[in-house]
């Protein structure tokens, strides 16, 4: 969610939490299975919609043991030429929110292209990163956690309109933390100065603490190696030393036999960075830098703060012989 979405989108709006549950877990060759939505008022829920979808497809295995959807399940079920109009219907060009949102937003994308040829384009908000900025050290920040968080115990169950309805109970306290978070940020702008040298000085104390970090793991690494035990903490943490191998592959052959076994969104996983050097400053054939920017689902600008070092000029034995 970003600031811009702070001001489109008001919490007393009416929005659409939404969830959805798959075959697997590529866009491009998995389909959809059940597609849920809660239609919120502020902080009431006034209307639902769910249903199964005939995806005409195997379903995964591994997604199975997540949703527990069978293929015996979705057989009778209508396909997805005939859900997505009543789905639309229901969303209307509210904005939509969701646990995670490019997953669902990536498979309603495809089935609005395969279905109507154009996209998805209601504005969509994410909890998941909305959860990672106002809580970024716990540990996992899962549907699950954030329910946690909120102090609701139930598990999520991987069907979508259950898990549409749990995330819509912390939606509006989560949301309402993550606007004061924002809101107190802008109340910082004034104290910009300030703020950047005390950031500095984190900063170096932070690169010193790492350098020392770094030097004790070397004498406990040695302190194994040379047949220590491991060392309890009096705080409870226990200090162990394990092995990791890591091997290299020979990358054609292990493609070939991951499309094979269909688990290549296991292992591979896209560079965007390098994809956009090839489209905007490579050499290939202009046809498939034109498929690649059609494949892009949106744009994200990346704003970085550098901190440049000061020049030190020095004086030349010159300039010191004429002064």
């Amino acid at each position: 969610m970003t600031e811009a979405m702070l001001e489109a989108v008001k919490p007393d709006d009416t929005i659409i939490i939404l969830d959805t549950e798959t075959t697997g877990l590529d866009h491009k060759c998995e389909k959809l299975i059940e597609i849920a939505a809660v239609k919120m008022q502020g902080t009431e829920i006034v209307e639902t919609f769910s249903s199964l979808v005939n995806p005409q497809k195997p379903i995964r295995h591994s997604s199975f043991l997540i949703h527990n959807i069978s293929e015996e399940m979705v057989q009778d079920a209508p396909n997805i030429e005939e859900v997505l109009p009543r789905f639309l219907e229901f969303v209307g060009d509210h904005a939509f929110v969701a646990h995670n949102a490019i997953f669902d937003y990536s498979f309603i994308n495809e089935a609005m292209k395969a279905t109507y040829g154009k996209r998805f384009v209601n504005h969509r908000i994410d909890t998941f990163e909305m959860y990672r900025s106002v809580f970024p050290d716990e540990q996992s920040h899962g549907l699950n956690a954030l329910l946690r968080r909120f102090g609701y115990n139930e598990d999520v169950v991987h069907r979508a309109l259950d898990d549409a309805m749990c995330l819509a109970k912390v939606y509006p306290r989560l949301r309402a933390l993550y606007e004061q978070k924002f809101s107190w940020q802008l109340s910082q702008l004034k104290n910009v100065p300030y703020l950047m040298e005390r950031y500095i000085r984190m900063q170096k104390a932070s690169q010193s603490l790492q350098a020392e970090m770094s030097d004790l793991k070397d004498i406990f690494k040695m302190y194994f190696q040379n047949g220590g035990a491991p060392v309890e903490a009096s705080t409870g943490e226990v200090m162990v030393f394990n092995y990791r191998r890591s091997y290299s592959y020979n990358e054609k052959q292990i493609w070939e036999i991951a499309t094979e076994a269909g688990v290549c969104e296991r292992i591979f996983k896209l560079n965007p960075r390098a994809l956009d050097k090839l489209v905007e400053r490579s050499d290939i054939d202009e046809r498939f830098k034109e498929a690649f920017r059609e494949a892009r689902l949106s744009m994200h600008e990346a704003r970085n703060i550098n901190f440049l070092k000061p020049q030190i000029v020095t004086e030349s034995p010159e300039d010191s012989e004429e002064s």
